[in-house]
């Protein structure tokens, strides 16, 4: 629905302002005419027109968080199981939230739902901040009458769901930080640092040792062309970034992740993680098993995942189990459809999913934890290498004129 501004008074002749969302301009007019707001028709208008247009500055705009997320779950949740009514706690969260692009989420939510919407309609406008694993679950807690259980377990879901991505981001900064430092400390000495010294060199009127011209070349190309270099690296960078989000990107590259030593064991783990997670907390909440499919197959982040998580759709709908389709899979250990048949045998699917979840969880934390002890000594190594070559290299000349006097 398009999003409306209105400016009026309020029955003690204030003036007043604000946002709706409504199928109509008419329909903004009776919805505020019934709460006792007086205003003229030609006050109401399309939010993104004329004056109304709002103006962004890229990289400053605010953003909804994970954390911001799960606050509102969890509160939104303790106001449903207090009794209180759901627009009443929208307004009331929406008001006093601190993040501006939620507050304004939350009150649009509002105003949706006072035009006579459901909460998972009202949610499933503002797609970038809920997605579909958030709005069926709402749905499902809608229709069954429990709400607010959803949504505790949808805030114990997206907290669980961030751990694991703080785990990940944890072991991929690290060695991106310190090979940034090794390429900016190389760089500053092949740029300032040597030439001066290749200056120093010219009057000893010997040759130079092999390290120390190669250095020197290498300096020499630095300067001349490392702005260059720099930009094309850049280039490169932004071109890969937009690559990886194309369909044809994921589908070249995806594979290729999984396959990469170490890193790819992770990634696997992950996915494996976030599916019985996911499907776990689905199914727990009431959401049929092929709809939960589906949401798991396009929130997996990996497109050799979703196509397993497909093929397994497509086999229940021919009236299979989930475990037989993923046997032999390159994906799910053979413990994990061990598992998951044991689930589907008992009744018990959804409390099996958790319990693998949570292995999971911990296999992917020792995983990285190991990672982090592998990589520091190597990349301390690595830069050790670096920096202390071009030194000795530098210093060769000076050693052998100690020799020669």
């Amino acid at each position: 629905m398009p999003l409306y501004v209105w400016e009026g008074r309020s029955a003690e002749g204030k003036a007043i302002k604000g946002e709706m969302q409504a199928a109509s301009q008419q329909a903004v007019f009776n919805v505020l005419r019934s709460q006792r707001i007086s205003l003229d028709p030609k006050k109401i208008k399309p939010k993104g027109t004329g004056l109304n247009r709002e103006f962004k500055i890229p990289g400053l705009g605010h953003k909804v968080k994970t954390k911001d997320l799960v606050v509102f779950t969890r509160q939104f949740a303790t106001m449903i199981d207090a009794g209180l009514p759901i627009i009443q706690g929208l307004d009331v969260l929406g008001k006093n939230h601190s993040n501006p692009a939620m507050r304004k989420t939350l009150l649009a939510i509002k105003e949706f739902l006072q035009n006579g919407g459901s909460l998972a309609e009202a949610l499933g406008e503002h797609e970038r901040v809920f997605d579909d694993l958030y709005v069926n679950m709402v749905a499902a807690g809608e229709t069954g009458g429990i709400l607010d259980i959803i949504l505790e377990r949808l805030a114990a879901y997206l907290e669980k769901m961030a751990k694991l991505k703080r785990q990940v981001l944890t072991a991929m900064i690290y060695p991106a930080v310190v090979v940034t430092a090794a390429a900016i400390v190389t760089s500053i000495l092949l740029i300032f640092v040597i030439p001066t010294f290749a200056d120093l060199f010219q009057g000893f009127g010997q040759a130079l040792p092999a390290p120390t011209q190669m250095v020197i070349h290498l300096s020499d190309f630095m300067v001349a062309h490392g702005l260059k270099i720099f930009i094309g690296l850049s280039i490169l960078g932004w071109l890969f970034k937009r690559f990886i989000r194309t369909k044809r990107g994921k589908e070249i590259l995806h594979p290729i992740f999984l396959k990469v030593p170490v890193f790819g064991e992770i990634i696997r783990k992950v996915a494996v993680a976030r599916f019985t997670r996911t499907l776990g907390t689905m199914l727990s909440s009431g959401v049929p098993i092929l709809e939960a499919l589906g949401i798991c197959a396009r929130t997996s982040g990996n497109t050799v995942v979703e196509k397993e998580i497909s093929r397994v759709r497509i086999s229940i709908s021919e009236g299979k189990s989930i475990a037989e389709p993923l046997d032999g899979s390159a994906i799910f250990p053979p413990m994990v459809v061990q598992m998951i048949a044991v689930g589907e045998s008992t009744g018990a699917l959804d409390a099996m999913l958790q319990k693998v979840a949570d292995f999971y969880d911990d296999e992917v934390e020792n995983a990285i934890n190991g990672l982090k002890q592998l990589i520091e000594p190597l990349m301390i190594l690595i830069l050790g290498t670096i920096i202390g070559g071009l030194v000795i290299a530098m210093y060769l000349p000076i050693f052998k004129l100690g020799d020669v006097v």
